[in-house]
């Protein structure tokens, strides 16, 4: 028993579709689960809909036609001949978007996100599931939501991994006896049968869940990149790929914001020690790297840029020293906000905090803040994370003029700069 995980580039046109489907012909796995996410940057184009229907913004019909023609292109250019199924399936998915945005917005904005962001994932496994019908590999499409059962918190969706794993558990092996499944990451389902999102890149989450409760062999996700690099190729050219990574040092990485891996992926794998595999899709020959229990330390220095990122300043209006109380106010702000915190520093009197910038979330945590606190922030600024950091690398990487906010412990430095 395997899983494995398309991204979105894995799948963004015709040609990557029928690569993936020569990678599955070929890894000769018999019991085999696919995950695929969104095709290309069609989660991104769905985002911009959802804000255009928010704020009222007739664009999102322009939208909606992008993302129809973006899909049916690589449709026309994957079925040679008349397939009525597939075009018959998708027009009835993208209905659900079109009846969703008849009527006026009612509902919170999250919740919306969830219903019409979610889409993109249905459309794509949808049509790989045609395609490789089309082409003489058998299988079976499977709803993501019927398993993965979550809580009601939208856009970021907390598992219930009690329901999750009797629902897979009992139902997902006998469907996947000598044969191919393919499902969709990022998605999951309510208990009042809604709609949710794991977070951003999602998918790999969602295949971990489903390799943790089929105890399955390994879970191996194919990416445009190499494998694990120290560094992000397209901004550092020198980077160099590790062939092993121990678990724990996955997890420190992608906390930090390595984007290869979602940071929730490698916990449900190292609780069933499922190795993962990351491989590059376009050389699927290649070795990659893998993620699995191991002794080995890596002491190669990884610079983990985190781009898109706040910084707040926020102080007592009576200038008072920030105390544990005021600490425990604001930690149980940032919860309510379901903001997570990137790097924090405290003086006699400011709480720093680094944060992803997200305009939604802000505005709920200024409202509970506002009353006692002041605050000021920058926007559109980078978090650098040097782990194993020499200071020959932080002179290498860091321009200290733009440095708003420093922090070192024994192991990693971290900055916050101006781009």
């Amino acid at each position: 028993m395997q899983v494995f995980k398309f991204g979105g580039a894995s799948v963004k046109d015709a040609n990557n579709i029928k690569n993936m489907a020569d990678i599955v012909k070929n890894s000769a796995v018999k019991d085999l689960l696919i995950v695929v996410s969104a095709i290309g940057k069609t989660t991104n184009a769905l985002e911009g809909l959802t804000n255009n229907y928010i704020s009222g913004n007739d664009e999102m019909y322009e939208n909606l036609e992008s993302i129809k023609k973006y899909h049916f292109d690589i449709i026309n250019e994957l079925f040679a001949y008349n397939y009525p199924k597939v075009y018959d399936d998708i027009n009835n998915t993208f209905v659900e978007i079109e009846w969703t945005i008849e009527d006026k917005p009612q509902d919170p904005y999250n919740f919306i996100y969830d219903q019409i962001v979610s889409i993109g994932e249905l459309l794509s496994s949808k049509i790989v599931s045609h395609y490789f019908n089309y082409i003489g590999i058998t299988n079976k499409w499977l709803d993501a939501r019927s398993f993965i059962q979550t809580d009601n918190t939208y856009r970021e969706a907390h598992v219930n991994w009690h329901k999750t794993n009797d629902l897979i558990d009992s139902q997902v092996p006998a469907l996947l006896k000598n044969t191919i499944a393919i499902t969709q990451g990022f998605i999951g389902n309510t208990s009042e049968n809604f709609t949710t999102t794991l977070g951003r890149e999602g998918s790999d989450y969602s295949a971990a869940i489903f390799a943790n409760c089929l105890n399955a062999d390994k879970l191996v996700v194919w990416k445009d990149v190499p494998g694990i690099l120290n560094a992000d190729p397209k901004r550092f050219p020198e980077a160099i790929k590790f062939d092993e990574l121990s678990y724990a040092s996955a997890i420190e990485m992608t906390y930090y914001g390595a984007s290869i891996i979602h940071p929730k992926t490698i916990k449900p794998l190292q609780n069933k020690n499922i190795p993962l595999y990351v491989k590059p899709f376009l050389q699927p020959e290649d070795q990659g790297t893998i993620i699995k229990e191991t002794d080995s330390t890596i002491n190669t220095p990884s610079v983990i840029v985190k781009s898109n990122q706040q910084l707040l300043s926020i102080s007592s209006k009576d200038y008072a020293f920030v105390s544990e109380k005021h600490l425990s106010h604001l930690f149980r702000a940032f919860a309510e906000a379901n903001i997570h915190i990137n790097m924090m520093q405290i003086s006699a009197l400011t709480f720093s905090v680094c944060m992803d910038q997200d305009a939604q979330k802000f505005e709920k945590l200024v409202e509970m803040i506002k009353q006692d606190f002041s605050f000021k922030y920058n926007l559109d600024l980078e978090l650098f994370t040097i782990r194993n950091f020499t200071e020959e690398t932080v002179a290498k990487y860091i321009d200290h003029s733009k440095s708003l906010l420093e922090q070192r412990s024994r192991n990693n430095a971290q900055f916050v700069v101006r781009k």
